[in-house]
């Protein structure tokens, strides 16, 4: 991706570690107390149902909120002045703010994310979400980059 001179990145880099580090990291270890539980059981110790049980419930929750809350991230956004350049893997799309027609925040997840509700889908489809760079040291104020963005749909909009 070449991103223009003026472009700066909204996105958190932490992104790729949420998606494609974390989940290796979390379903690694899943997978390995599930294959010890498997060793001991099959060198014939006694092995209590839980020790199956419990692997299998987080490989299963921990799917489910991966892909609920960080699979579905954007990898980039940058922002161009009139438009946000967006990049899942090798595909990136730029979308006017003229074609945005809301600015979404959830501020109580992690990762906090904006989701931008676009006027028609588009290559990612009608939403397209992403983690926003924040402050370490303001957990709990709202994100000025959110609200930015919020006055700059509507200023598109109006014009």
């Amino acid at each position: 991706m070449r991103p223009a001179l003026t472009a700066r990145r909204i996105s958190s880099r932490n992104t790729f570690f949420l998606k494609r580090v974390f989940p290796v990291l979390w379903f690694g270890i899943v997978v390995l107390s599930l294959a010890a539980g498997l060793a001991a059981a099959r060198a014939g110790k006694a092995v209590p149902p839980p020790v199956f049980i419990v692997p299998l419930l987080l490989f299963v929750i921990g799917y489910a909120v991966m892909r609920k809350l960080v699979l579905d991230l954007a990898d980039e956004v940058l922002d161009e002045g009139a438009a946000l350049r967006v990049r899942f893997g090798s595909e990136e799309e730029r979308i006017a703010l003229t074609d945005i027609i809301n600015v979404g925040y959830t501020q109580f997840v992690n990762p906090p994310r904006i989701t931008l509700t676009l006027r028609q889908p588009g290559r990612f489809g009608r939403e397209v979400s992403f983690s926003p760079r924040q402050s370490l040291f303001a957990p709990f104020v709202r994100n000025r980059l959110a609200s930015e963005l919020i006055e700059r749909v509507e200023a598109a909009r109006r014009r």
